[in-house]
């Protein structure tokens, strides 16, 4: 029997597309997945629906780390916490319906205490 693919979500017209916009961000999102998986679900939805709604857990970056350079673009910096508590971050911006995941750290990054 050839191997099973796992049927990936699809998402709605209005919803953004999520992708790795770097080799640690797909490393960050492994682990997180085998330590948070659960809350980093319910920030799959979050950011594939709303990732430039600022909340209490969903927030552009300031200072230094406001922005990101990307393909001689510059891009607003966003940081989302999968849980209120935690220390896990997920650094990201938006292109187009396109949210790039970029840092993902899973504990809290030296660079924002």
């Amino acid at each position: 029997m050839a191997k099973e693919l796992k049927v990936e979500r699809p998402t709605k017209k209005s919803e953004y597309d999520i992708r790795f916009a770097s080799v640690q961000a797909r490393k960050g999102w492994t682990d997180l997945v085998a330590t948070t998986k659960n809350p980093l679900v319910d920030a799959w939805d979050f950011l594939t629906r709303t990732p430039e709604l600022a909340t209490p857990t969903n927030y552009q970056l300031k200072g230094d780390l406001a922005q990101v350079s990307r393909n001689g673009s510059q891009h607003d910096r966003w940081q989302h916490k999968p849980t209120l508590k935690g220390g896990a971050r997920i650094w990201f911006y938006v292109e187009g319906q396109v949210v790039y995941l970029e840092q993902i750290h899973t504990s809290h990054p030296n660079e924002t205490k």
